[in-house]
């Protein structure tokens, strides 16, 4: 019986039409069903790209060569130094005895009232050099540098804040030593050569009394004025290292042993220690494990996205894509595809105990790569790194292109870089008078500048060094980070730029110095290197040669040597290399994003299905709405027309019997 009777009818007319339109939309539960299945599909190749974006990243950092040729440091007694080793320095054992540690140059001022005495205005000069035998040679490789003391700046306070806010190579304090406050200027560097030289222009006009600005002055060299005390010499340090004495300006030294830097701490005089050099097998050991567990985890996802399970007999939502089996394929093929031309005797994984495992992932046998390391004629960086090594040893290889062939590239060299000069035409004047010779205008590689000498009476090579510092001191140069090289010979000086190539220029403009110090100087521009790398002329700048054609993006550096045939350069692109780039093709190519832009249509056309099957329901169940309707309608026009016959029949005679 029908529980929701219609008006009149008794049919239950809403029911009906709720059946009969849930069979009319199973066509939409099937769309959404197929709807659903392209959304997984489509999550799935994202977390794909994902996966390979994470693998590519690791990737970078695996193909630094250093990781694979670290070297390792030790020190016996380690309270003595600090020490730390490149990839290039050689393994070994060093004795080691540090006799001396260098020392910063330290001078202090006469005792004043407060730190707002008045001391004077003008300009502080400071330049560093050596002091020896009566005589202060200039370091040419520190700048001189003046400071301004301003009147507002005047007072003891003043001027130290004035000389810290100069940058200018030094520190300024105040010691209170109990009868007085003393000003301490003292060197920023260490070493002998940093010795301070001290001169004022004091506005007060005498430069050398020990009145005003000029109570700063310090010049220990014969006939100079020395109104401050020095209170720490200027020393270097000084260390034996496998009986050979070695004297450095720094305790930081980086040029003892190639590769090695000695961070020195304290002395240990009249004993030894001993400096061990090894290779750092466990950065090795932990760059390949790394690179063993990225491609696991890649695998990883791959397998979780289109394995079968034969015992569910359940699909994965990927399982026989034939994308993912592409992807997979070629990462397999490109780690089983020995290297070429690598030059460092590897050219495949499994000698560094990199292999495959039946389930497709690598496993990683620790035991081979170590035998591997100890061996001095193997080099593991080919193996995962782009590496081109150089016959020439004035040739360096400094990086390449992911495009760039592997092979033997032949280099030819037509042209030598070299740096702009000017060179004195006649031997310069020994004596600089203010006013008369001592100022000079230049241009070094396009920046312009002037500066002005110190009077005196000099050496050739001292003058030299004047020169060198003022120009390197100049806020101009220094502010492009440029430096020049001062050289005399038979007393003509040469001013050489610090930059090698077509950019690097040295112009003498002007001066009144011009002319005694330089005479009509001869002018050279500097010139690019220039050459071929396998017959193609390559782009040279400054020392940098890029390669062309099948060398495009080989860059090497040529520091020297001579024009001609100049050897070869074994390039290859290692695995970690050969990966990225298949990598960042699978990234950049169609390989995926057509299979996604394909989903992406195919849930786009699925949404106009599913609009079209709504709109013509819509017009469905109002069909069969009006069909009942008009149903109900008949019912009742037919059930009152029962209803009037039977009244009737009822009154007719006998229809009681």
């Amino acid at each position: 019986m029908l529980s929701s009777p219609g008006i009149g009818s008794g049919l239950d007319v809403t029911g009906i039409v709720s059946q009969l339109m849930a069979l009319e939309r199973r066509p939409l539960t099937s769309l959404d069903t197929k709807e659903a299945k392209q959304q997984t599909q489509l999550t799935a190749f994202g977390s794909l790209k994902g996966a390979l974006s994470s693998f590519q990243s690791s990737l970078s950092a695996l193909a630094n060569p250093e990781k694979y040729t670290a070297k390792t440091a030790t020190l016996a007694d380690t309270t003595l130094a600090n020490v730390s080793a490149t990839s290039t320095t050689a393994t070994g054992s060093y004795s080691m005895e540090i006799q001396t540690l260098a020392q910063s140059h330290k001078l202090k001022s006469a005792n004043f009232a407060t730190t707002g005495t008045t001391i004077g205005s003008g300009t502080i000069t400071i330049q560093f050099g050596t002091y020896s035998g009566g005589a202060f040679t200039l370091n040419p490789d520190k700048a001189a540098q003046s400071i301004s003391i301003s009147p507002d700046n005047s007072s003891l306070a003043g001027i130290r804040d004035t000389i810290n806010l100069a940058n200018a190579g030094v520190t300024a304090s105040i010691v209170n030593d109990g009868t007085g406050n003393r000003l301490v200027i003292a060197s920023t560097d260490t070493g002998l050569s940093n010795a301070l030289k001290i001169t004022t222009n004091d506005t007060d006009t005498n430069n050398t009394d020990n009145v005003g600005l000029s109570q700063l002055n310090y010049d220990a060299s014969t006939g100079g004025t020395t109104n401050l005390t020095e209170t720490v010499a200027a020393s270097n340090a000084t260390l034996v290292i496998d009986g050979i004495l070695i004297n450095k300006a720094s305790n930081k030294i980086t040029d003892a042993i190639e590769g090695v830097t000695l961070d020195l701490l304290k002395t240990n005089t009249g004993t030894t220690t001993t400096l061990n050099l090894s290779r750092d097998t466990a950065s090795a050991q932990s760059a390949v494990s790394s690179f063993v567990k990225a491609f696991n985890d890649l695998n990883k996802t791959i397998v979780d996205l289109s394995k079968y399970d034969a015992t569910t007999k359940r699909a994965s939502i990927l399982t026989g894509d034939s994308t993912v089996r592409s992807i997979q394929t070629q990462l397999r093929n490109t780690i089983s595809d020995p290297l070429t031309t690598a030059g460092g005797g590897l050219s495949i994984l499994t000698e560094v105990g990199v292999s495959f495992q039946a389930n497709g992932t690598l496993k990683f046998d620790s035991t081979a790569l170590s035998q591997v390391l100890n061996d001095p004629t193997k080099d593991i960086s080919t193996l995962f790194a782009s590496v081109g090594k150089t016959s020439d040893s004035l040739v360096s290889f400094i990086s390449a292109k992911p495009d760039t062939n592997n092979g033997k590239h032949s280099l030819d060299i037509s042209q030598i870089a070299t740096q702009g000069t000017a060179a004195g035409s006649a031997p310069a004047a020994l004596t600089i008078n203010t006013g008369v010779n001592d100022t000079l205008n230049f241009t070094i590689n396009g920046v312009s500048a002037s500066v002005t000498l110190a009077t005196g009476t000099y050496t050739a090579t001292s003058l030299a060094a004047e020169i060198q510092s003022r120009i390197n001191g100049a806020p101009e140069i220094s502010a492009a980070g440029i430096t020049v090289a001062l050289s005399e010979s038979a007393g003509k000086l040469t001013i050489t730029s610090d930059q090698f190539g077509a950019a690097s220029t040295v112009s003498i403009t002007g001066g009144n110095g011009k002319q005694d110090l330089f005479g009509t100087p001869v002018e050279t521009s500097g010139v690019d290197v220039a050459g071929a790398i396998n017959g193609v002329t390559a782009t040279g700048s400054g020392q940098i040669l890029t390669g062309a054609a099948d060398s495009s993006g080989l860059t090497l550096k040529i520091s020297g040597g001579n024009t001609g045939a100049r050897g070869t350069v074994d390039f290859a692109h290692g695995f970690a290399a050969k990966l990225g780039k298949l990598v960042d093709d699978m990234l950049k190519s169609n390989l995926i994003d057509n299979r996604i832009d394909g989903i992406n249509s195919s849930i786009k056309d699925i949404e106009s299905q599913r609009e079209a099957l709504n709109q013509r329901l819509e017009g469905v169940e109002k069909r069969i709405r009006a069909q009942f309707s008009a149903l109900d309608a008949t019912i009742v026009s037919m059930t009152q027309t029962s209803n009037f016959l039977q009244q009737q029949l009822s009154r007719l005679p006998g229809a009681s019997s």
